[in-house]
């Protein structure tokens, strides 16, 4: 039936145009900025879980930023240990060369001075930030180990915990730098006697270094894992929210098509009461 009064046609053409245009909108926006998903209401279930994996994102970073701190203040005391092992074989080639009875006695312990010397700069040098894990004490308050962040860890709905790594100090203040007291070096029996001391501070030191080089490695492998994890987040977040640029375009293209046509199809509509008028005539 034709009224002049409801334009059915008019108002189902406007309805489609209306869809047509959100839509429209929609894919606009999506290829202006690059997400499907862009706000809650887009989709709030995968908006939600998209934050939250971007707020884990952030906390991979901070954890990233910890195990390089820590990675480079065990490099740095890493590197002064094995210093001071070589050092100390340094030393050791001067014990064996005094247990001559023709060695001379006086550069020998003035060279063995000078190098235990030299070990006590370098543990007091073998710091990083205010850390150094070859003293007794290693932050100047007391402590006796590093803390280092390691992870985030989230199971289901619970909220993440923070893993960490500890590395405990060496502690060469107090086991190496007493080579300062190696007996005294004047004939070749105390040479020999020098050479046992420094056989047991060598093997601390190899001890001391080997720890701190496998905690070394320890926070290096957990920083590329981390490192990598990160990324793989990234990348599901992006594929959650992220547009298909190729599918965008597209469907842009289509929608563009289909707005011309409802306009058009809104304008037949629109001449209707026209035609009613004409049987009048």
């Amino acid at each position: 039936m034709s009224s002049i009064l409801t334009n059915n046609g008019a108002m189902v053409a406007l309805q489609t145009l209306k869809s047509i245009n959100k839509d429209l909108a929609q894919t606009q926006n999506a290829i202006s900025t690059g997400k499907d998903i862009g706000s809650a209401k887009d989709n709030s279930a995968i908006w939600a879980i998209s934050k939250v994996m971007e707020s884990d994102v952030a906390g991979f970073s901070a954890v990233q930023d910890s195990l390089a701190v820590g990675e480079s203040t065990v490099a740095v005391a890493s590197a002064g240990a094995e210093q001071i092992v070589e050092t100390l074989k340094e030393m050791k080639q001067l014990a064996i060369a005094g247990q001559s009875e023709t060695a001379d006695f006086a550069k020998i312990q003035a060279d063995m001075t000078e190098k235990a010397e030299g070990i006590s700069a370098i543990i007091g040098a073998s710091q990083f930030n205010g850390v150094n894990l070859l003293a007794t004490d290693v932050d100047g308050n007391g402590g006796t180990s590093l803390t280092v962040v390691s992870s985030l860890d989230r199971v289901g709905a619970a909220s993440p915990t923070v893993s960490t790594i500890g590395v405990d100090t060496v502690d060469f203040e107090a086991n190496i730098d007493a080579v300062s007291n190696l007996t005294a070096i004047t004939d070749a029996a105390s040479a020999a006697t020098a050479f046992g001391e420094l056989e047991t501070f060598l093997t601390t030191a190899i001890d001391g270094a080997a720890a701190l080089g496998a905690s070394a490695k320890r926070i290096s492998d957990q920083s590329e894992f981390v490192g990598k994890l990160n990324d793989a987040v990234k990348s599901g977040i992006g594929s959650l929210v992220d547009a298909d640029m190729e599918a965008a375009s597209a469907r842009l293209q289509a929608l563009q098509t289909q707005q011309q046509l409802g306009v058009q199809a809104l304008s037949i509509a629109n001449q209707a009461p026209q035609t009613i008028l004409s049987l009048f005539r």
